[in-house]
C-alpha cells in the first residue's frame, strides 16, 4: 500500500502521485498502441450512436482497477465500464472510506474517430469527499492534477509541476466557455441554447476530461453539463475548485460522489456562477 489512510490526512500527494503513473502506464500499454488502429468489432456501442465502448477503454479499466486495489488494498473502485453491468456501485461512493472513479477513455467517440482528444480521469473518494484528481492527455502525456486542500497542478511528460489557476471573472457577455446541452431535458435545453447567445463564445469538445483541463488552466471560462456520472465529474469538479473556481449544479447546491441527476455549472467564482446560470435557465432549472 502506498500511504495508510488516516481521518487527518486522508490522501496524500505521494497517493496522488502512484495513481498519476498509472494512469500513464495504462496508457501506454493500453490505450495508444490502440489508437487508430482499432481492427473490426473493436468499437461497440452501449446505447446509440454516440455512446461507444472499445477494446481500449475496457483494456485500460482492468489494467487501472487491478493497479488501485494493488496500491490501496480494499478501495472500492468504480469503472465507467463496470459501472455500466453494476449500476449499484455508484450508490457505494457516498459511504465509503476509500473509493476511485476511472473513465478509462473519456471521449471515446473522439477515440474511435482517430481525434486526439480524449482523456483518462480518475478520483479519490474518502467519506462522502473527493480527496484528489488526475486527468491525463495520454496524446501529450500531460496530468492535471488537484489534492484536497492543496491546489491544482499541471505534470508535464518533460517533468516538474506548475499551478494551474481559473480564468478571471467576467462579464456574462465576455464570457467563452463550453455546453453540453445533448441530454438536458426539452424546455431546459430551448432555454439553454437561447442563453447561449447572449455569452462571447461556447463550443464542445466531446470530452469532459479536455473541458476541465482547459478550464483549470484558465484556457476556457465555463462548462455547463446536465447528465453527471461521476467519473466524468468528480475529477473535473475538484480540479476546478482547487484552481480558484467555482462548481454547484442548477439548484445552487453542491455535486458530491454518487449523484447522477441535477445538471452542474463550473464557472471561475460563484457571481459567475450566478449571473450564468440566471442567462441560461432563469427559473427553469430552481
Amino acid at each position: 500500500m502506498v500511504a495508510a489512510l488516516t481521518e487527518v490526512n486522508p490522501f496524500t500527494r505521494a497517493d496522488l502521485e502512484a495513481v498519476v503513473q498509472l494512469l500513464r502506464a495504462a496508457a501506454r500499454t493500453e490505450i495508444m498502441p490502440r489508437f487508430r488502429r482499432l481492427g473490426p468489432g473493436a468499437v461497440r456501442s452501449k446505447g446509440g450512436r454516440l455512446d461507444l465502448v472499445t477494446d481500449a477503454d475496457e483494456a485500460a479499466e482492468h489494467f487501472i482497477t487491478g493497479g488501485l486495489t494493488r496500491l490501496f488494498p480494499g478501495c472500492l473502485v468504480v469503472g465507467e465500464e463496470q459501472a455500466a453491468r453494476e449500476p449499484a456501485l455508484i450508490a457505494r461512493l457516498a459511504a465509503a472510506k476509500l473509493a476511485f472513479t476511472v473513465d478509462p477513455i473519456d471521449g471515446t467517440a473522439n477515440y474511435a474517430a482517430g481525434l486526439p482528444l480524449f482523456g483518462v480521469m480518475a478520483a479519490a473518494v474518502s467519506h462522502g469527499r473527493t480527496v484528489a484528481a488526475a486527468i491525463l492527455d495520454p496524446v501529450v502525456d500531460s496530468c492535471s492534477c488537484a489534492l484536497l486542500g492543496h491546489g491544482a497542478w499541471e505534470e508535464p511528460c518533460s517533468g516538474g509541476a506548475y499551478a494551474l489557476r481559473m480564468c478571471a471573472p467576467l462579464q456574462v457577455h465576455e464570457m467563452a466557455g463550453m455546453a453540453s446541452w445533448r441530454f438536458l431535458p426539452p424546455a431546459l435545453r430551448r432555454r439553454a441554447l437561447d442563453g447561449l447567445t447572449c455569452v462571447a463564445q461556447v463550443w464542445d469538445h466531446r470530452c469532459a476530461a479536455h473541458e476541465y483541463r482547459a478550464m483549470a488552466a484558465g484556457h476556457s471560462g465555463f462548462s455547463v453539463f446536465y447528465r453527471l456520472m461521476p467519473w466524468d465529474h468528480l475529477p473535473g469538479v475538484l480540479l476546478a475548485q482547487e484552481a480558484g473556481g467555482f462548481a454547484a449544479k442548477y439548484d445552487g447546491s453542491p455535486y458530491v460522489p454518487g449523484e447522477t441527476e441535477g445538471g452542474l455549472i463550473v464557472a471561475p467564482s460563484q457571481s459567475c456562477w450566478a449571473a450564468l446560470r440566471r442567462t441560461l435557465f432563469g427559473e427553469l432549472a430552481g
